[in-house]
């Protein structure tokens, strides 16, 4: 039995912030020096009344009509994500309620910006154990809500935005090859939001502190790409047979420029065509993955028993790495996405 993807979708906010937008707001962040150090020109801010659940639930429509599927079809829904609404309930059951999947079995998961692999892993396992269940799978992240704009180099990569892809069975030879997937927690430092947990709760001092802000140490997030995610990839492709040359296309998370252009050198894959939206959306954390690739889904890059090799990595640290054949999907159509 073959487990792969049926439909994507994805959904970004319409407030584009450009460059030079944020050069109001940061003076030392130069719009040449941002686009050199991340290659990102623009990003996407969600609204004031939008929260993660709410862009969530718009990349689900889409990925449910892409599969020719309805929400009540759906029978578990995760969603991946490290900005949920709130504390409690989980995000999940906030968009199961918006979409009207009322059958579904809901539930969270958070491994940063690896999350949409993580989450395509639990997926194949579901569908294996009951080839009949459609299990969809959304990355939504709000990072505007978490950056601190004092911090210029984690200020001017991150966008806000949601993917989401229903999983299922599909015909033999397709879909979901195999999954690599690796934690490190001694790195968790690396990337991590200090306060608003059981550990450092909300205070009067956290607040002061700017303590809910997101802080990443740049130099070692890259080295951590630059040593661990080749090494990742290289034990998938060899478990599966499968030289780097042969992969038609790479997807990787969208961390930023320099990151990605120095790891598909690494890695040895400048034969596949590399998908990149950072330009337009900046990091948009688990979310990053899954727009990226329904962009291309959607454009038609994607082509029958075409090779695509996934890769999600980040805060955790984590890395994610999933290769599958596509499979074609019928009459795909333009994404809606705001202008």
């Amino acid at each position: 039995m073959a487990v792969g993807i049926l439909g994507t979708g994805s959904y970004l906010p319409h407030e584009v912030v450009t460059n030079s937008d944020l050069n109001t707001w940061i003076p030392d962040a130069d719009p040449d020096w941002i686009l050199q150090e991340t290659m990102v020109r623009s990003r996407r801010y969600a609204a004031p009344d939008e929260a993660t659940s709410d862009l969530a639930a718009h990349a689900a429509r889409q990925a449910i009509a892409h599969a020719a599927l309805t929400a009540g079809d759906i029978d578990f829904l995760i969603v991946a994500t490290a900005t949920p609404d709130s504390p409690q309930p989980p995000t999940s059951h906030l968009v199961q309620a918006a979409i009207g999947a009322d059958r579904a079995v809901c539930f969270d998961l958070n491994v940063v910006s690896s999350g949409f692999v993580f989450a395509l892993g639990i997926a194949h396992s579901l569908v294996v154990v009951n080839p009949s269940a459609r299990v969809l799978v959304i990355a939504a992240d709000v990072y505007s809500r978490i950056i601190d704009f004092a911090d210029r180099d984690t200020a001017v990569l991150f966008g806000d935005g949601a993917g989401a892809a229903v999983i299922g069975t599909v015909g033999h030879g397709y879909g979901i090859l195999d999954l690599e997937l690796v934690s490190r927690g001694s790195g968790h430092g690396l990337i991590h939001v200090p306060a608003g947990g059981s550990r450092l709760p909300a205070s009067e001092k956290t607040l002061a502190n700017a303590d809910h802000f997101l802080r990443m140490d740049g130099p070692g997030v890259r080295d951590f790409v630059a040593s661990e995610v080749p090494w990742a990839l290289e034990a998938l492709l060899r478990r599966t047979g499968v030289y780097a040359a042969a992969i038609d296309h790479f997807v990787p998370h969208q961390s930023d420029g320099v990151t990605v252009t120095e790891l598909v050198r690494v890695s040895g894959l400048g034969n596949a065509r590399t998908h990149v939206t950072l330009d337009r959306y900046g990091n948009l954390g688990s979310a990053s993955l899954p727009v990226t690739l329904d962009e291309a889904a959607r454009t038609g890059a994607l082509r029958d028993g075409d090779l695509v090799l996934l890769a999600g990595f980040g805060g955790g640290m984590s890395i994610g790495a999933c290769l599958l054949r596509w499979h074609p999907i019928e009459a795909v159509p333009a994404s809606p996405m705001p202008a």
